[in-house]
């Protein structure tokens, strides 16, 4: 610790002498332009003479500056905005003639007016350079935003603020348990890795560095939280980390909504087609998003996971919570007191040296990108997909302005006292889906992510209560080529071609990076992001001069995709289409899409059989006997799948036709119906395997030999530690009073602390 101090003090130094030695380079640079500013005598001066003079009077008026101009603006607190606003430049060019006459050189001059504009000019460089050169020091970061939320903390300090442990809950969006855990053994996430009592040179694991060139097993033995560390360096552990299993649709939608609102009943994708109102829902649409927010709590019978005294950040969902920030369901209301979901960009950017730092790292962001991708092509790296057009300042925007803005905001909800907080960083989805989950990319956008989590714990030990830090992800991501690139048409041709339509010649590419697409339109105040019965996965579907949808010709499918799940409808038909039916209609339909190498199983509803899963080959399995004894067509997804589709299955707005893409069990690969090279949304793979990592004071997430189920056990398991913090009491609602027994095949996620959920 005093190591840090020291250095943390020859930092503040070192940007002091730099702040100063640029400061008498704009002096020296004003006194050549303006006529009325003399830095010499009447007579001349040497150019050493004329040096020191400057240097003297920039660190004269910088310390002026730094001692007098906060009394002087204590002085004038009663004076209106507009005249103070006027009051600056006069007395900050009268501190610069007060510098000038107190210059040891004797020399210097000028005129009031002109003293005026060298004292803007040369406030304006040394604010811009100091916040240049705090970009990368988090502890003058950090001490800037302790000063912006100073006023909120001594409000919270003044009034007697609750003992018992506030719980911030950070999600890190996309990145899966085993990727956690390789980051974690390679050095990339060394706050994580304290926290979990990790440290490099645990037994059984190859030393790790800092750039991630070792290549780490991860083994039961290593694997924090399930063995403690033998490492005699790593100190004692703090947290625990489990993974656990997302349902059939791996994507934040589903798992946010099921988070945040304890359910996600009826969330068969990403997007997807309803055919009792015409209408295509995205789940990134702030429209979609504040009508699936209402669904999942009438449903739930509660207003959310922060109802009481929380605070929601950069997510989907608002989760009941009282203050909002950046959060998409609420985008679409007028602006006002109710709506403040881009509050947080506002309070952010009001402080221009946050402002600054942002901005040079928005761009060097802008540059990293574009000189990865060029490398990536010119070295011809497979899989690849197109990362140019707006991209590049879509994935800065992600990176680095949506994580700047939500640390932020959950900084100063620590600083106030808040009872639970959530906020997404969306960062490493974003970079994962166009650089792959594994990439050098992603791995630097991890040990960033690690930074913020730091950022976070430490702005804890200042707090005006304790706080409880929980991380977890609301799905993984999985690698593979785009379905696209290795077979050369889209599922959306794919289907045309089994209903014997013409397939067009280029095929229309989807959009990936939903959620940094999303939140920039959000923060622009441009939610609406695509037509509202318009589907973006076929090339069929003409638009009229007015931009609304054109009507769709009679029996024209409408075939969606997310990641590597894809969804086909049939909008004239008002009813799910049966298997039967469909054959009747399009008899070649469901064996071409069955039988293509690039598909793993389709889900159709069966007249006869209720659901029925096809595959290859002429393999027809109904639902009901599906088993994890008996897998059927579903035994390479790995456990859970079976429960994941018949829960699907029921849905009431399941698409005629689900069908989940081809997966490679051994190199963890799918085939994604979207650009993206790292994707989740179906089965298959890492995106399935999330990760939960606790503090070891709330009760353990299951009961030992179980396992974590679905983002509505998630949000259980999450309220359950709400109330051990004695914090929000989530009502389970009319007739949720029990524990429901779960299905036959599903591991109950109970850790012996039933009687929490039956007092609720």
């Amino acid at each position: 610790m005093r190591r840090e101090h020291w250095r943390s003090l020859f930092r503040g130094a070192l940007r002091s002498i730099t702040v100063w030695a640029v400061s008498t380079l704009t002096m020296l640079l004003l006194a050549g332009i303006l006529p009325d500013f003399k830095l010499q005598s009447d007579t001349g001066d040497s150019a050493t003479r004329i040096a020191v003079t400057a240097a003297a009077g920039a660190g004269v008026f910088g310390l002026l500056s730094a001692l007098v101009w906060p009394l002087l603006v204590r002085l004038l607190l009663l004076v209106p905005a507009l005249v103070l606003g006027l009051l600056v430049f006069f007395l900050n060019g009268s501190l610069l003639l007060v510098a000038l006459r107190l210059n040891p050189s004797g020399r210097g001059e000028a005129a009031p007016e002109t003293a005026v504009v060298v004292a803007a000019v040369m406030s304006a460089v040394a604010s811009a350079t100091g916040a240049a050169l705090a970009v990368r020091d988090d502890d003058a970061y950090r001490r800037r935003l302790y000063r912006l939320a100073d006023r909120r903390r001594r409000r919270a300090a003044a009034r007697t603020g609750p003992s018992s442990p506030g719980t911030v809950f950070l999600q890190l969006d996309g990145v899966g348990h085993d990727v956690l855990t390789d980051a974690v053994l390679k050095g990339l996430m060394p706050t994580v890795a304290g926290w979990l009592g990790v440290g490099a040179g645990t037994p059984g694991v190859p030393a790790a560095r800092r750039d991630g060139s070792e290549d780490a097993v991860v083994t039961p033995a290593t694997v924090p939280g399930t063995a403690p560390a033998q490492d005699a360096a790593a100190s004692a552990p703090t947290h625990r980390l489990i993974p656990w299993r997302t349902d059939w649709s791996s994507q934040t939608g589903a798992s946010q909504l099921g988070i945040l609102h304890g359910s996600n009943h009826d969330v068969p994708a990403f997007r997807w087609y309803e055919k009792d109102t015409g209408e295509t829902v995205v789940a990134n649409r702030p429209t979609s998003a504040a009508d699936l927010q209402r669904r999942a709590e009438e449903r739930a019978g509660h207003a959310g996971l922060l109802a009481v005294d929380g605070a929601s950040r950069g997510n989907l969902f608002s989760g009941g919570a009282g203050e909002q920030a950046l959060v998409l369901s609420i985008a679409i209301r007028r602006r006002g007191r109710a709506n403040r979901s881009r509050a947080g960009y506002f309070a952010y950017f009001s402080d221009p040296a946050n402002a600054v730092r942002t901005a040079l790292s928005f761009v060097a962001e802008v540059c990293r990108e574009i000189t990865e991708s060029t490398r990536a092509r010119l070295r011809k790296e497979r899989p690849r997909v197109g990362r140019g057009g707006l991209y590049p300042l879509i994935r800065a925007f992600a990176t680095v302005v949506e994580r700047d803005v939500v640390v932020a905001a959950v900084m100063g909800d620590m600083l106030a006292g808040r009872t639970a907080v959530y906020a997404d960083l969306v960062a490493y989805d974003e970079v994962a889906h166009h650089s792959g989950p594994h990439s050098r990319d992603a791995g630097k956008v991890l040990a960033r992510l690690d930074r913020a989590l730091a950022l976070i714990a430490h702005v804890a030990e200042r707090a005006p209560r304790p706080y409880r830090i929980v991380v977890l992800s609301d799905h993984g991501q999985s690698p593979g080529e785009t379905f696209q690139t290795r077979y050369g048409l889209g599922l959306g041709d794919l289907v045309r071609a089994g209903c014997g339509l013409p397939v067009p010649r280029r095929a229309q590419r989807t959009h990936s990076g939903a959620e940094a697409r999303a939140a920039v339109r959000a923060a622009l105040r441009r939610p609406v992001e695509e037509d509202t019965d318009r589907p973006r996965h076929t090339a069929c579907v003409p638009a009229r001069q007015d931009g609304r949808p054109a009507p769709r010709p009679a029996g024209e499918p409408v075939v969606l995709a997310s990641g590597n799940l894809g969804l086909v409808s049939f909008p004239d038909v008002p009813h799910r289409m049966s298997r039967e039916e469909i054959d009747r209609r399009h008899p070649a339909l469901l064996s071409t899409l069955a039988n293509h190498p690039g598909i793993g199983f389709l889900l159709v509803r069966s007249e006869e059989h209720g659901g029925v899963v096809l595959a290859a080959h002429g393999a027809e399995v109904p639902v009901d006997e599906l088993s994890e004894a008996h897998p059927g067509p579903l035994a390479d997804f790995g456990p859970g799948a079976a429960e994941a589709v018949r829960r699907t299955h029921s849905f009431p707005h399941t698409a005629d036709i689900m069908v989940n893409s081809w997966y490679d069990p051994a190199e963890g690969e799918v085939l994604a119906f979207e650009e993206q090279i790292g994707s989740h949304g179906g089965l298959g793979g890492a995106q399935g395997r999330p990760f939960l990592l606790s503090p070891l004071e709330f009760s353990p997430p299951v009961a030992e030999g179980a396992e974590l189920v679905g983002a509505e056990e998630v949000h259980r398991v999450l309220a359950r530690w709400l109330r051990e913090c004695d914090g929000p009491q989530i009502p389970l609602g009319p007739g949720r009073g029990t524990v429901v027994p779960r299905p036959a095949g599903r591991d109950r996620a109970a850790t012996g602390d039933d009687a929490d959920e039956r007092a609720a």
